[in-house]
């Protein structure tokens, strides 16, 4: 299979962590994976995250670019969240990324779903350094909803099962995004947190959403 993209890959792991997922099964739908990393939340507080994962993207870039190939940005849970900042906000220009495919994605720390469920362990509290509340300027950053309008094609997937990240978190970022003119496939199906890529359902969607946005 020819080389069709170069996709920056972002591990989750509720920004206090690294998830075992590394995105090698996007190698099968011929994207050239690279490995990116971010400061943890122990290290720092949002956005160095958002800095962090731009300054990873800018060789990928450089060389996507130099090759005349699309460039993505992808990742699982809080590597999901961070991939959708990258491509809704650009890493140099609003719309230098190409794709975005966001798998079981922290979206909304004020959901009250979410809420429900994390109460006791909710990550984003790290994340921001202080309680999420509506209207503070860091929550409202740092929620991906703040910035749709860039019209990037976005592959959203989840479990109808996962305890660790409601679903209604990605369904209620389809419909932001539909509203603000973005081509979007989001899959919705069974299971939990940290679905494995290579699972038939979830690499029909990636192969969909790569034929139907990136040339040839």
């Amino acid at each position: 299979m020819s080389e069709r993209g170069v996709v920056l890959w972002l591990p989750g792991g509720g920004w206090r962590g690294w998830s075992d997922e590394d995105g090698a099964a996007l190698a099968g739908h011929g994207l050239t994976v690279v490995q990116g990393r971010y400061r943890l939340s122990s290290e720092a507080t949002w956005p160095a995250q958002l800095a962090d994962v731009r300054a990873a993207a800018r060789e990928p870039l450089a060389r996507a670019r130099a090759a005349g190939l699309p460039f993505l940005v992808a990742g699982d849970s809080a590597g999901g969240h961070l991939a959708l900042h990258l491509g809704l906000r650009g890493v140099a220009e609003p719309d230098d990324v190409d794709g975005v495919l966001a798998f079981w994605a922290p979206i909304d720390p004020l959901d009250e779903e979410f809420l429900r469920a994390r109460r006791g362990d909710n990550p984003w509290e790290a994340l921001l350094g202080h309680r999420p509340t509506a209207g503070d300027p860091a929550t409202v950053d740092a929620i991906p909803h703040s910035h749709v309008g860039n019209r990037v094609p976005v592959l959203l997937a989840h479990g109808v099962a996962d305890a660790s990240v409601p679903v209604g978190q990605a369904v209620a970022l389809t419909s932001a995004l539909l509203r603000a003119g973005h081509p979007v496939h989001s899959l919705v199906t069974h299971g939990g947190h940290a679905l494995p890529l290579d699972r038939p359902d979830i690499r029909a969607v990636i192969a969909a959403f790569l034929d139907a946005n990136l040339p040839g």
